[in-house]
């Protein structure tokens, strides 16, 4: 058929390649005689197959089998390297994981403890885990915190904190090891549970199983990293609060609880109400690791003055969250001075260009934005595909028959693929599943299952206006929007104008234009060529930018996460140190001569930047280095920072404007009463305000344009919430002169990945060939 000749030509085209290999038979053929070169190949290959025809393996190479592999403890100590996931072209697996599950799907009446103080505890609050693929069927029940009880759980993490505190980083990073050996003897209970639970597929709650034995080796030693104890001490927050999301229910918070501990903090796990039961599994776990109880408790609470109370006592020095912004703001509102470090909200874009491969552009697509129903803050929830693609009804037919040939239904039948959401839609999601705006049309209309609200099949709208109601909305859950748009640069405007900067998406076979959207996106999470959900801890650490996140933005599963779950304090002058470049020497030079006395300071804070702008922040990165897959892991200057330098010694001023010159951002000072050096350095700072604290939260809407962090020290909660306000992070830590840790309040954190192979085959790098001849 005519609509069917571009595949016929691309089965062609493969069919050529293959036969014209030169280990193919065809490639000789034609031109081969008795005796001659080829011939004598030909022979020799024949010969050989002949020879070995009788010890040729028969059956899969791979021999992973679940059921029967032993854990081995050695491996939890080698040099990190990430876990593997299940392969479910096994039938030794696939046996497995069904035993497991149909074995979860007959329990039922569970009742589960709080632990608070090492003991077990029950209430008379009680709360019911429901089974999304059983018309939201009670499956268990969980008991609820009181008034009482959240007291008795901050008295013992106040009481225990500073013994764990005292153990050394080696104790705690064995503990941590330990854990990760337990999720993995558990990964099976620990599937079935997230799909009784959750009502996830196994194929997507077994990457959370390897993503959370990833996070806790990874932050086992991520207190060791080179630099991090030249001159410089962390010491723990005190207690913390993991809260975990229900759609990721198992790695993110292990996530949490590992970085929590190995950073010395006392936990309380305050689990989602939609997800106890998976949680339950995680506790037992890290426990039988060797965590104390009394060091992590498990505690349920309900939403209402329970959880205010609890969230507002200052006892509480930090919360891990994943959950929408709305929450993390009203988090900030309830206390100023709490730590947030919180990954929220997205509405995640993948651009389609002309140059992109069709089928490959597609298989993506569909993944992205309908793995786990699309309950994914990183999935791809609009499409902006370039006009000749969104034009070509070859295309359209494509999109659509591959997101409605996936299986919709319940999590216990485990060749689902759309299975149920975690609650029947309502609000943005119902609207966005149901109604269409002016000029929108249905390429495949979402429809919900007859015997189950909660299960609906997958949607995708057409002529999505940029700006509009859905292009803006965050929706979570299957339905996907197409916008056109002319070109790259068009395509990527619409991208970028989100408040939220989470995942983003390039198909495209053009280096030019990849090259040019690696420039522009605004994205903390970037993906060439590949799916834009499912980050690998180390390999695409993961953590967005303005409104998909809180806190310093240091990435989870990334080389500083752990910094920012403690306060640092400056001992000594680092010692690893590099000679100042041409970029800060003059400024170093023209420092010391207005500050005679603190020269000494200033010369090793200014080596030790150099260092470490040389090593880490001025270079790109890529540790994992994964055959035919580029991870890079990059900083980017933020535009501008706030200095109130009022209570700041000279040499913290000092410091300041040397990282902020070295990494070329734009350093706005204000301060109560006038210093002449600084004056002098007009040149090396945006802008100088010599004002009352009063005077500049009046000013604030114009302060701080383009501003992303403020420092200072001392700072007034009337001058955190004024920031806030304006989605400006307050770093309050002290000026320090080691430039690993002190440089990283000048940057946001960004993580690109791309494939770099097609069909196996490595592509060549830019430049080996001229990409108009492609």
């Amino acid at each position: 058929m005519k609509e069917d000749f571009h595949s016929a030509i691309a089965y062609l085209v493969r069919r050529l390649d293959e036969n014209t290999s030169e280990e193919n038979f065809l490639h000789d053929l034609f031109g081969m005689t008795p005796g001659s070169r080829s011939w004598e190949v030909q022979k020799k290959r024949f010969l050989k197959a002949c020879q070995e025809k009788d010890e040729v393996k028969y059956g899969p190479n791979r021999t992973q089998n679940r059921a029967a592999d032993p854990i081995q403890p050695s491996h939890y100590r080698d040099a990190f390297a990430n876990e593997r996931d299940t392969d479910w072209s096994l039938r030794q697996n696939a046996e497995w994981i069904n035993g497991l599950i149909a074995a979860e799907k007959e329990k039922s009446g569970e009742e589960i403890p709080l632990v608070i103080d090492g003991e077990e505890i029950t209430t008379n609050l009680w709360g019911v885990g429901r089974d999304p693929s059983r018309h939201n069927e009670v499956s268990y029940k969980f008991a609820y915190a009181d008034f009482d009880q959240v007291e008795h759980a901050l008295v013992t993490a106040d009481r225990v904190r500073s013994s764990w505190a005292s153990k050394s980083i080696g104790e705690r990073a064995e503990i941590l090891h330990r854990a990760a050996q337990e999720l993995s003897r558990i990964r099976g209970e620990a599937i079935a549970a997230m799909v009784r639970d959750a009502g996830k597929a196994p194929t997507e709650a077994d990457v959370e199983v390897s993503e959370a034995i990833d996070f806790c080796r990874y932050y086992a030693e991520g207190l060791d990293r080179d630099g991090m104890n030249d001159g410089v001490e962390m010491s723990p927050l005190g207690t913390i609060c993991v809260m975990s999301p229900w759609n990721f229910p198992f790695a993110i918070p292990t996530g949490g609880v590992a970085a929590a501990l190995m950073a010395g903090n006392a936990v309380v796990f305050k689990p989602s109400e939609l997800a106890v039961y998976t949680a339950w599994q995680i506790v037992q776990a890290f426990w039988r690791a060797g965590v104390p109880k009394n060091v992590l408790q498990f505690v349920p609470m309900p939403r209402n003055e329970i959880s205010r109370k609890f969230l507002m006592d200052p006892r509480l020095n930090g919360v891990i969250m994943t959950g929408s912004y709305r929450t993390g703001k009203m988090l900030r509102e309830l206390r100023p001075d709490l730590h947030v470090l919180a990954e929220t909200s997205g509405k995640d874009a993948m651009i389609i260009t002309a140059t992109a491969d069709p089928d490959q552009a597609v298989k993506d697509l569909v993944k992205s934005a309908f793995g786990h129903s699309g309950q994914k803050c990183s999935a791809a929830s609009v499409a902006i595909v370039e006009a000749s693609v969104y034009d070509n009804p070859a295309f359209l037919r494509q999109l659509k028959d591959a997101a409605a040939s996936l299986k919709v239904g319940g999590s216990w039948e485990v060749n689902s693929v759309v299975t149920p959401l975690i609650r029947e839609p309502e609000g943005n999601l119902l609207r966005a599943l149901t109604q269409l705006e002016p000029g929108e049309e249905w390429l495949l209309k979402p429809e919900p299952s007859e015997d189950n609200p909660c299960l609906w099949s997958p949607g995708i709208r057409l002529g999505v206006k940029p700006g509009s109601w859905f292009h803006q909305t965050e929706c979570f859950g299957p339905v996907l929007g197409i916008i056109r748009a002319e070109n790259l640069e068009e395509a990527i405007d619409i991208q970028n104008d989100s408040e939220f900067g989470l995942t983003g998406g390039l198909q495209s076979l053009d280096e030019r234009e990849i090259a040019l959207w690696k420039t522009k996106v605004q994205v903390g999470n970037a993906y060439i060529n590949r799916v834009i959900t499912g980050a690998i801890v180390r390999r695409q650490p993961f953590g967005g930018w303005n409104h998909s996140s809180m806190g310093p933005g240091a990435k989870a599963g990334g080389p500083n996460y752990l910094t920012m779950l403690g306060s640092w304090e400056e001992k000594a002058l680092p010692q690893k140190l590099r000679t100042p470049g041409e970029r800060i020497s003059g400024l170093v030079e023209k420092l010391c001569s207005e500050l005679p006395d603190c020269a000494k300071r200033i010369r090793s804070a200014a080596g030790s930047q150099a260092k470490w702008w040389m090593e880490e922040f001025g270079v790109d990165h890529d540790p994992s280095r994964v055959y035919g897959e580029n991870n890079i892991f990059r900083y980017t200057p933020v535009k501008g920072i706030l200095a109130r330098v009022e209570n700041m010694s000279d040499d913290d001023v000092a410091i300041l404007l040397l990282g902020a010159k070295l990494c070329g951002v734009l350093l706005h000072l204000s301060i109560g009463a006038s210093r002449p050096w600084i004056q002098k350095m007009h040149g090396y700072y945006a802008s100088l305000s010599v004002e009352t604290e009063a005077e500049l939260i009046g000013r604030m809407p114009e302060a701080l344009q383009g501003v992303r962090f403020l420092r200072g020290t001392d700072i007034s909660e009337a001058l955190v919430n004024a920031a806030h306000a304006r989605d400006v992070e307050v770093l309050d830590r002290p000026v320090l002169a080691n430039g690993r840790v002190e440089l990283l309040g000048y940057f946001r954190e960004q993580a690109v990945s791309e494939t770099v192979h097609r069909y196996g085959n490595l592509i060549p790098p830019p430049g080996s060939f001229k990409t108009d001849s492609v």
